[in-house]
């Protein structure tokens, strides 16, 4: 087989579809590491800007339908790792191995068969999708920032979004409203159209897009005039979202049909709403587990007491025992956030923190030096304090 194939390339173009596998990139003037959704970005635009009843400038056709057929192998995910490996030849069809390389004629690693050479030139067709079938539009995304009770406790939003939606004038046919498209008088509705090349090794046939309905399969003679033959116009679309309790940032909602208008009365696509959880002053959250740190006085954690605790549910009495000790953590049952899939509420976690003061006044110190000897430890005495001392408390306000 690789003899074969270097006794193809010097006597026909096909070894240069094949290394010439940047060109559909350049045309829709997007990096071959580009991602679907901007590829498909890139096609609306270069596709409204060449488009022939919009742009009357010389070459403005043609460019049209380099663009189509750019799209046309780019926007399929198989077509265009075809296209990346082997060139246009690889995305028409002509190539029926992956990323094996080039086995033996039936070793499923290279070619599937002699014959899947040449489907696409031979009238094969490569698999090429029928331009009349409807389409799902386009996906979209929509990011929603919910504060930290929302997100806890479930909240309904209207959000507003911009976009492609069915032409309100022509319906969507793309048409004058009174008319309606007709079949493509060149391809006769295939959106595609045969090209018979001669080559050294004879008359080899390829399939192209449809230079007249730009494989469409069907011809505007009168375009409307809202959307100039696209059959869609951009428009603000509000929709309600119901925010399930217990979400978290980076989770996305489903709305189904929410998204861009479909082709040829196919489907719209989706709405895809993506959490984003504000932050909040007081508590952190990891799932429904919710945290809070909280400050008492070294005299509260000695003898213990009985606290107010806020919580997103409101304030909670908290018993702090004798002898806490700073960093100890408490659990109050039920006062976190909701188990997304159900089975029940979540905890809140309160760690405390034991302040301790840094000004006393002199009952305090005698009563804090009386406490050190019950206790048999040694008292320290502070140090006296010099002239100069004593006057930088006094402008210190001290």
């Amino acid at each position: 087989m690789s003899n074969l194939l270097f006794w193809l390339c010097p006597l026909n173009a096909l070894c240069i579809l094949i290394m010439n596998n940047t060109e559909f990139y350049d045309r829709l003037g997007v990096s071959k590491d580009a991602s679907q959704d901007e590829i498909k970005k890139a096609y609306r635009k270069m596709s409204k800007k060449y488009h022939p009843d919009i742009n009357k400038e010389p070459g403005a056709e043609e460019k049209y339908k380099e663009v189509q057929e750019a799209y046309e192998t780019l926007g399929d995910e198989q077509k265009r790792a075809a296209y990346d490996q082997y060139g246009a030849a690889g995305a028409n069809g002509g190539f029926g191995g992956g990323a094996g390389g080039f086995g033996g004629f039936d070793g499923g690693a290279g070619f599937g068969g002699f014959e899947d050479i040449f489907s696409s030139f031979f009238g094969g067709g490569g698999g090429m999708r029928n331009p009349n079938a409807p389409r799902q539009g386009d996906d979209l995304q929509y990011r929603v920032n919910l504060s930290f009770e929302e997100a806890v406790f479930g909240v309904e939003k209207e959000v507003a979004y911009n976009r492609e939606s069915t032409c309100s004038t022509c319906s969507g046919t793309g048409a004058k409203p009174g008319t309606s498209p007709v079949t493509c008088s060149r391809c006769h509705g295939s959106g595609v159209i045969n090209v018979d090349t001669q080559t050294p090794l004879g008359m080899m046939r390829r399939q192209v897009t449809c230079d007249v309905c730009h494989g469409t399969g069907k011809e505007i003679k009168d375009p409307c005039h809202t959307c100039h033959g696209t059959g869609h116009e951009k428009k603000t679309h509000k929709v309600s979202v119901k925010i399930p309790a217990g979400v978290e940032t980076g989770q996305q909602i489903r709305l189904q049909g929410q998204g861009e208008a479909g082709f040829n009365g196919g489907p719209y696509g989706d709405l895809f709403v993506i959490i984003n959880v504000l932050p909040s002053k007081q508590f952190e959250r990891n799932g429904s587990t919710i945290y809070y740190n909280m400050n008492i006085s070294f005299v509260q954690a000695a003898l213990g007491d009985t606290v107010e605790v806020p919580t997103v549910h409101g304030d909670v009495e908290m018993t702090i025992p004798a002898g806490t000790q700073t960093g100890k953590t408490f659990r109050l049952k039920g006062k976190g956030a909701p188990k997304l899939r159900g089975g029940g509420q979540g905890d809140q976690h309160v760690t405390v923190n034991i302040v301790t003061p840094t000004k006393l006044n002199d009952a305090q110190v005698e009563a804090l030096k009386n406490f050190a000897a019950a206790g048999g430890d040694k008292v320290v005495n502070p140090k006296k304090k010099g002239f100069f001392n004593k006057m930088k408390d006094a402008f210190d306000g001290e």
